[in-house]
């Protein structure tokens, strides 16, 4: 089962207090607003920081996508890998796959833990 993109997502209490404590890691920041999202890299990994968008933090998976939101030729459409994860028994907590049967569209589920994976087609 091909994914995609990955990244993690993590919800800040402070978005300049974060990004600057990323740059001292190697991050430079390669997309975003700067204040409500932002995203980081340094290298092939990447981060998102997100202040107000949601709670907790969230493994992210861009079908369509590699690295840096590079768009790949081929892909599994999110819709597709949906299906598979719901005959594996894996249902969504969040689903916007049936709003348009191509393009853009994301779902979300929890591993048993209750870590939140999104997987978030911009394609």
């Amino acid at each position: 089962m091909d994914l995609g993109a990955f990244s993690v997502s993590l919800s800040v209490a402070e978005m300049a207090t974060s990004r600057a404590f990323y740059e001292k890691l190697g991050f430079g920041m390669v997309a975003g607003d700067g204040e409500t999202w932002t995203i980081v890299s340094n290298g092939v990994t990447v981060i998102g920081l997100f202040h107000g968008m949601f709670e907790g933090n969230i493994l992210t998976f861009n079908p369509g996508w590699e690295g840096l939101g590079t768009a790949v030729d081929e892909f599994t459409d999110v819709r597709e890998l949906r299906a598979q994860l719901a005959d594996l028994g894996i249902e969504p907590i969040s689903d916007t796959t049936a709003e348009s049967p191509s393009g853009p569209a994301s779902f979300m589920v929890a591993d048993p833990d209750g870590n939140v994976i999104l997987m978030d087609q911009h394609v």
